[in-house]
């Protein structure tokens, strides 16, 4: 599946939700993060937050993530990729 196809696959409302996740375990307010900020860099996450972030995504998402998914999920945009793939399942 491709990108742009996974995007697609995600609604308004999973993308926020994502979002709302994310933004809660890296303790940000939602308009500090955009799709592109990359969570490491711009946002100080290290590797304990993103495993946070993916355990927080399969209970929200009834989903199971790989962990070696972590690393194309390193800014919002790679979340709502990897979160619209395993929905797909």
């Amino acid at each position: 599946m491709t990108s742009s196809n996974a995007e697609v696959a995600l609604d308004t409302d999973r993308r926020t939700r994502a979002k709302e996740i994310v933004c809660e375990i890296l303790e940000i307010e939602l308009d500090e993060v955009t799709d592109s900020s990359l969570f490491k860099e711009d946002h100080e996450a290290d590797s304990l937050l993103a495993i946070e972030i993916l355990a927080a995504l399969e209970r929200a998402f009834k989903v199971t993530i790989d962990q070696a998914e972590l690393s194309r999920m390193v800014n919002m945009d790679g979340v709502y990729t990897v979160l619209a793939e395993s929905l797909g399942r």
